[in-house]
C-alpha cells in the first residue's frame, strides 16, 4: 500500500522558510481549523502563548498532488551538508542550453526571494543532464533540475 508523505524541514523561523517555499513551488499555507479565519485568531484561542506562535507553520500543495511541507522550530542551526534534499524540477522535458536557460531563469527568481546560488553543474550528455545547486534561505541545500 503507498503511503502519503510529510517532507519536515528543521528551521529557525518557520513561517519565514515556508513563505519561501510557498512562493518556490506554488504551494499555499495550510488553512486554518474551522471556525477560524487566521491562524494567530486560532492559536490565541487554543492559549498559544506568543512568544510560541511559530514554532510550526505547513504547507500544501493547491491541486493536492504533492506532499505537505511542514516547518518546524528548532533551537540549533543546519550543521552540515543534507543528506536527503529536494530537486525542483524547473525545466521538465528540456535539454541542452534550452535547459540550463530556463534553470538560470528559475535561479534568479529564487535568488530574489532569498535563496543563494551554490553551484551549477553543465550539462555532459548522455548521463548528465545539467542543474544548478541552490541553498534556501537558512541553508538547506536542493537543486534545480
Amino acid at each position: 500500500m503507498a503511503r502519503d508523505i510529510q517532507i519536515t524541514f528543521d528551521s529557525a523561523d518557520p513561517a519565514k522558510l515556508a513563505a519561501f517555499w510557498a512562493e518556490a513551488l506554488g504551494y499555499q499555507e495550510q488553512e486554518p481549523p474551522r471556525g477560524f479565519p487566521t491562524w494567530e485568531q486560532a492559536l490565541a484561542a487554543f492559549g498559544v502563548p506568543p512568544e510560541r506562535r511559530n514554532d510550526a507553520s505547513a504547507l500544501l500543495d493547491p491541486e493536492g498532488h504533492g506532499p505537505r511541507l511542514f516547518f518546524q522550530r528548532v533551537p540549533e542551526g543546519k550543521q552540515a551538508k543534507n543528506r536527503v534534499h529536494l530537486d525542483v524540477r524547473a525545466a521538465p522535458g528540456l535539454s541542452g542550453d534550452a535547459r540550463m536557460a530556463a534553470l538560470e531563469t528559475e535561479a534568479e527568481r529564487l535568488v530574489a526571494l532569498g535563496a543563494t546560488r551554490s553551484s551549477r553543474l553543465e550539462p555532459a550528455p548522455p548521463m548528465v543532464a545539467g542543474h544548478i545547486v541552490m541553498l534556501d534561505p537558512e541553508g538547506n541545500e536542493f537543486c534545480l533540475d
